[in-house]
């Protein structure tokens, strides 16, 4: 059964300042790995080819601060392969802690979908909003915390 993941990043700076051009200027590229590995069969995206104009509004926050990444991959090894394998990918994890604030609480979330299924934020947020209160289960799970 594919698996939707859900990553939110709570940036530092606004998108269009200098300080976040090292992580635009990677997003491309990473996008593009993702869509050629193994396993994957969706991302978001925005009205043209990316997906940072994608935003979560969240209590008390710029809604520009917010950035959202979602997809669907074959399985969890699939996702697991390209975050840990992509170097593009493992080169914007290096780097985080430049552009996004440390997470306070799970800003992931993955749970299976039927074939053919692609979510829409707003049923990806309600996820995760399930994990925090429920906790993670067999079909709920943070990315990380799963074996």
């Amino acid at each position: 059964m594919p698996l939707a993941q859900l990553n939110l990043a709570l940036a530092k700076y606004p998108l269009s300042s200098d300080d976040m051009a090292g992580f635009v200027s990677m997003v491309a590229e990473v996008n593009a790995a993702a869509e050629a590995s193994d396993g994957f069969i969706w991302r978001l995206r925005d009205d043209g080819d990316g997906s940072l104009s994608v935003r979560l509004s969240a209590q008390g926050l710029d809604d520009d601060a917010m950035l959202v990444n979602m997809s669907v991959w074959r399985d969890l090894a699939a996702l697991r392969a390209f975050v840990i394998d992509d170097p593009g990918h493992r080169a914007v994890m290096k780097r985080r802690a430049e552009w996004f604030h440390r997470a306070i609480e799970p800003m992931t979330v993955c749970w299976f979908v039927d074939e053919g299924e692609f979510p829409i934020v707003a049923d990806a947020q309600a996820k995760l909003l399930e994990l925090h209160q429920s906790g993670p289960s067999e079909q709920l799970f943070e990315y990380s915390h799963r074996d």
